[in-house]
Formats: C-alpha cells, structure tokens, sequence
C-alpha cells in the first residue's frame, strides 16, 4: 500500500506534446560539484609546468577536497598528452584528504600528503608520484623502530585501474589495494583483503601483513611481501592463479631500489629498518606472481642448475 500510493508518473511520463520542455532539465550544484583547492592548484601550477619551470607549493588540506590533482593533470593531458609536460611540481598537502586523492594523475605531478588520505588514493593514475605519510607526531614513530603496527593512512581501492606512476605509502592501506592496476608501482607497509585483485601489471611491495585473498584474478604483475610468517602469507594469499616463490637475485635488487625509494619519499622507518638488516630479512621476503610466470621462473631456475 505505500508503494502504490506513491505516484511517479510526473517523473517517468514524456511530455505530452513534444515541443514542451523535459520535467526535470537545470543542474543543481550537487550535480556538479568542485574542489576549491583542485582549481587552486591548476591555476597556481599550470602555467608554471607549462613554461618548463620545476615549482613547489603547499596547501593545508581537509576531507571535503576530493581528486586533487585531477583538474591539474586533465589540463596539461590535453596539452602534452602521455608524455611528460616540460616542467613539474612537487606539492605538499597537510592534513586529511578526501576521497581519490591524486585521482588521474599524470606525469610532471608529485603529490606529498602529510596526513592521511580517505578511498581511492591514485585511482587510475597513468604517471606522477604520490606519497603518503604520518605527522611528526604521530604515535607509531615514537621508537623509530619500525616494528610496530602501521598507522592506517589510506582507505579502501587505492590504484584502481592505475595504468602507470608510484605510490608510496609509509603506513597501512585499506582493502582492494591495486585491483585492476596495469601499470604502476607501489610500496606500503600494511594491506587489507583482496589485495591486488584482478591486477595485470605493475609492482606492488607490502612491508608488513596481508589480508585475505591476495592475488584473486591475478593476470600479471608482481607483489613483493616481507613477513616473519610464511604460513601466514601461504594461507592468506590466492592460489588459484599466483603462486609464492622466493624472490631471484636480480628480484631483490629491484625491490632494494623500491624500499630506499620508499624512505627517500616518505622517511618510513619500517623502510630504514628493512633497508638496515636486509640480509637477515631478506629470508622473509616472498614474491607473489602469476603462475604462468611462476612456471617460467622455476624452469629458468632449473636451466641454471643443471648448466652449472
């Protein structure tokens, strides 16, 4: 009964004749909304970037600014395209961002956010950096150990449909964490569930747990997972198309340069620890690929043996 006494045929009914106008035609700003300091930052950095200049510039940031960064890389997409623009900018943000933080971004853009970021942090990024870290005062810094538990610092589907750029994140990130990345490369400390799932490229380091269903509908790509506990990372990670291995020589090379990336951007002291004992933790170090992959590997593997 209050269904049927709900009438909608003033929204759902065309006009009667058809030089009346629709029921429902003007916007409202809900419809459209912006992000002041979106447009601040495009119209402070554009030119600038333009005219081949390398800026920097800070902002205070609150969680009602959402995909910062977009406005700025839409505009010089149109200009340059997928290459880099001449020159670049290095921002930094202070506080809490809103939701896809560094959404789109592009070459010749590098995000600092100093603070902590809500969902969809580099959603379909096809260049530039984001980097992501705790205050000064944050608790879990107090040893400088690195041990302890991360700080959660960005929310849930982080990397979604990112096709190139780095991410880097000195704390924990929620769940979906690079579903369908196909490009880019990030280093974080923490995951949730159903991390890299559907991922068909790309890199993704996590020095620190994982969740469940790591690797569901992995394709491509590679995930790197430092943890004490191979149980844990066996147990946790999908097997139906990624396998566990122990990561080559020349894998451990590459994943050394993306940890002293990672400190270099965001001071990470679970970073600096890594980097400190790396030949004790290197035994902790698991690499996580596509099997096809996986079967390559171990027949290279082999190869090498039986030559030697």
């Amino acid at each position: 009964p209050r269904v049927d006494a709900l009438d909608l045929a003033f929204l759902v009914e065309a006009p009667e004749h058809l030089d009346e106008p629709r029921h429902f035609v003007e916007r409202i700003q809900l419809q459209d909304p912006r992000s002041r300091l979106g447009d601040q930052l495009l119209a402070d950095g554009f030119r600038d970037i333009w005219d081949g200049d390398q800026i920097q510039l800070a902002y205070p940031i609150t969680n009602s600014e959402r995909s910062i960064g977009a406005a700025l890389s839409g505009a010089l997409a149109l200009e340059f395209g997928a290459e880099a623009p001449r020159g670049s900018a290095r921002v930094r943000f202070d506080g809490s961002a809103g939701q896809s933080f560094g959404a789109f971004l592009g070459a010749g853009v590098e995000l600092e956010l100093v603070g902590e970021a809500n969902d969809y942090v580099g959603k379909g990024m096809g260049g530039g950096v984001i980097a992501i870290r705790p205050p000064a005062d944050d608790k879990t810094l107090a040893d400088g150990t690195g041990r302890g538990s991360s700080t959660v610092l960005a929310g849930n589907t982080c990397l979604y449909g990112a096709t190139r750029g780095e991410l880097f994140v000195a704390g924990a990130v929620g769940e979906r964490f690079a579903v369908r990345n196909s490009g880019a490369v990030a280093v974080v400390e923490a995951v949730g569930d159903h991390c890299c799932e559907y991922m068909t490229g790309g890199t993704v380091v996590v020095l620190g747990r994982i969740g469940y269903n790591l690797g569901a509908g992995m394709t491509g790509g590679q995930a790197y997972v430092w943890d004490p506990l191979v149980e844990r990372v066996l147990t946790r990670v999908n097997p139906d198309l990624v396998a566990v291995l122990r990561p080559e020589h020349d894998d451990l090379d590459e994943l050394r340069e993306l940890v002293l990336r990672h400190v270099e951007l965001t001071g990470s002291p679970r970073g600096r620890l890594v980097l400190s004992n790396w030949d004790e933790l290197t035994e902790q170090l698991w690499h996580v690929v596509p099997r096809t992959r996986a079967e390559t590997l171990v027949d290279t593997a082999a190869r090498r043996v039986s030559t030697a």
